[in-house]
């Protein structure tokens, strides 16, 4: 009798195993394959976004860095159910919008996205923000935003509102030699 309680758990969690694998994988390549750019700017809509983001300084700059959509609109992958909670949040909307919207309203949502932006999202690459050579006033005005006083709270959008998705007639890439 006990040996059979043995082998009814072995099988559940063989049956787990078996079934809980393929479905963490399919979730994790649909996680992956739906997060580069080239995706996101298959849609209509967030076609505009990707066009000023490739001019932006967050892809085009002299240190060949890349700030990817992920990297400004979700929250660090370290925070994985948040991260995947919004990921799928936000690919919810994106197709909801896409099917039932008629007009797209692109500085609507930008200034949406402004204001949802915290500065740990920008934090996550500009760690060194104190740190910053040969540039005193920036390094001055930064430290005013992480060692803020009580009700003088500023965000990083604040200051650096326009370096990325502005609206433009033409698209001017630059191109840099890498350092």
């Amino acid at each position: 009798m006990l040996a059979n309680k043995y082998v009814k758990a072995l099988l559940l969690v063989a049956l787990g195993v078996i079934i809980g694998f393929p479905v963490f994988s399919m979730t994790y390549y649909t996680m992956v394959r739906t997060s580069t750019p080239q995706f996101c700017a298959s849609c209509h809509e967030i076609e505009y976004a990707y066009n000023t983001w490739k001019t932006s300084t967050h892809h085009n700059n002299a240190q060949g860095f890349v700030a990817d959509c992920m990297d400004c609109h979700l929250p660090a992958p370290h925070d994985t159910v948040d991260f995947f909670y919004t990921k799928t949040l936000h690919g919810i909307k994106d197709v909801i919008a896409h099917f039932v919207m008629d007009e797209y309203d692109h500085e609507k949502n930008r200034e949406k996205a402004y204001a949802s932006f915290d500065n740990a999202q920008c934090m996550k690459c500009h760690r060194n923000i104190l740190y910053i050579p040969d540039k005193r006033g920036a390094m001055l005005a930064h430290r005013s935003l992480v060692y803020a006083r009580p009700g003088m709270e500023k965000r990083c959008v604040d200051c650096h509102r326009d370096l990325v998705h502005n609206p433009t007639q033409m698209y001017q890439y630059k191109q840099y030699e890498p350092l």
